[in-house]
């Protein structure tokens, strides 16, 4: 005959389903956390983003006199990676020199092993990092000083889809 403290070495059931349930709250509990940290790093580093290229757009103006243009479509930054990135074999607008240069991941149709100068060639528009487009816009909308100016803006984690009406949502330079 078995002894009862032999009987009563393992765990039972419900101990350890208990402590399943306790791992899996703690498990949803960091997934909401690190997806709320997520987003936090997109914004920062779409901010970060949008300042550099500003920063980029007002050199250009200043070398040329006028903005890159612009119609705040999808398509809108397309005229920004030519202008501020001009191709390194001729082409392009005659300018050779670079405003900005474009990380890969920026470029719409990046892989890894992409090489550069055919993924700038080939991108049709900034890619913002939740995988948007960015948008651009010269003349820009807002009432902000002076006579020219641009308005450049991603949309945010949702996209257009959910943000185009919200502007306090988005990611701009105004």
């Amino acid at each position: 005959m078995i002894s009862r403290s032999l009987r009563r070495a393992g765990f039972t059931l419900i101990e350890i389903l208990t402590v399943i349930a306790i791992i899996a709250v703690l498990a949803s509990l960091i997934l909401a956390t690190s997806g709320f940290v997520q987003e936090k790093a997109g914004r920062s580093r779409a901010e970060a983003e949008i300042q550099a290229l500003s920063n980029a757009i007002e050199a250009y103006k200043l070398d040329n006199g006028v903005y890159p243009d612009g119609d705040g479509g999808t398509t809108s930054t397309k005229k920004l990676i030519d202008e501020l990135c001009p191709p390194t074999s001729g082409g392009g607008t005659g300018s050779t020199k670079v405003y900005f240069e474009f990380p890969p991941k920026m470029l719409d149709g990046y892989s890894s092993g992409s090489d550069f100068e055919t993924l700038r060639t080939s991108a049709r528009y900034l890619v913002d990092p939740f995988g948007n487009s960015y948008r651009y816009k010269s003349p820009g909308d807002k009432d902000r000083s002076g006579e020219q100016f641009f308005d450049l803006w991603s949309y945010g984690k949702d996209g257009a889809t959910k943000n185009a009406d919200l502007p306090e949502k988005w990611i701009k330079n105004w």
